[in-house]
């Protein structure tokens, strides 16, 4: 974590969790990023794969008033992205660690003043995993999870029933007829993708192929997934 200045920093069951910025070569904003022991685990530099889980799960549904659950708040550009379409009615973030929400209500991310605008959003701390695999009280036209690094490699076991055909039964359940689930990763996976075919009506996913000279050298490739509920 060269030249990154610490914000804030948390110990978690899955390690201690950094809040930091750095003013990146050829760049006059800042960049802000989220750590986890000295990984890197998300940047604002260039969050084209964290928007596209939103904007390429929103063109995939046809329908207006569009409730939408986003799982992990993060540094927020996939609920940002959600938040633009007009056709979003409502965006709910389950975010696991209280403090992360605390520095979006604090002002200390890039969004905070957008987000403490619109009254769409609703922030709750919570575990996404824990609420998909569980009673489905409430049903979603779009679910967008954007939590573990890929089905294989996951921040804890907690989430590994996620990726399992038994898993996304139940987490169909929470989804409206012919709603859409989002999944986003940075490795592609043969087996979830059978998982989600075996599961949904359809089933697809997106490559996400960018660069960023500020976080590493040569091309970036994150990985999404998508998978759309029966009609009934």
């Amino acid at each position: 974590m060269i030249d990154l200045q610490i914000l804030q920093h948390i110990d978690s069951d899955i390690g201690t969790i950094y809040l930091g910025r750095r003013m990146a070569p050829g760049r006059s904003e800042w960049t802000y990023e989220i750590n986890i022991d000295g990984a890197l685990l998300m940047s604002s530099s260039n969050p084209v794969s964290e928007r596209r889980l939103a904007t390429s799960a929103l063109a995939m549904h046809e329908g207006e008033g569009l409730r939408v659950l986003v799982g992990g708040l993060g540094l927020g550009h996939s609920a940002e992205a959600a938040l633009e379409s007009p056709r979003v009615a409502s965006v709910r973030v389950v975010e696991k660690m209280s403090a992360v929400i605390d520095w979006m209500h604090d002002g200390l991310l890039p969004l905070s003043a957008e987000f403490a605008a619109d009254k769409r959003l609703q922030i709750v701390q919570g575990d996404i995993y824990d609420d998909l695999l569980g009673p489905a009280s409430e049903q979603y036209d779009l679910i967008l999870v954007d939590v573990d690094h890929s089905p294989r490699h996951r921040l804890s076991e907690a989430s590994a029933q996620f990726y399992t055909p038994e898993g996304q039964r139940q987490v169909a359940r929470h989804l409206t007829p012919g709603g859409r689930l989002a999944v986003w990763s940075s490795a592609d996976d043969d087996d979830f993708m059978a998982v989600l075919r075996e599961v949904y009506l359809d089933a697809r996913r997106e490559d996400v192929h960018w660069e960023d000279k500020g976080l590493c050298d040569g091309p970036l490739h994150d990985v999404l997934f998508f998978g759309r509920a029966h009609p009934g």
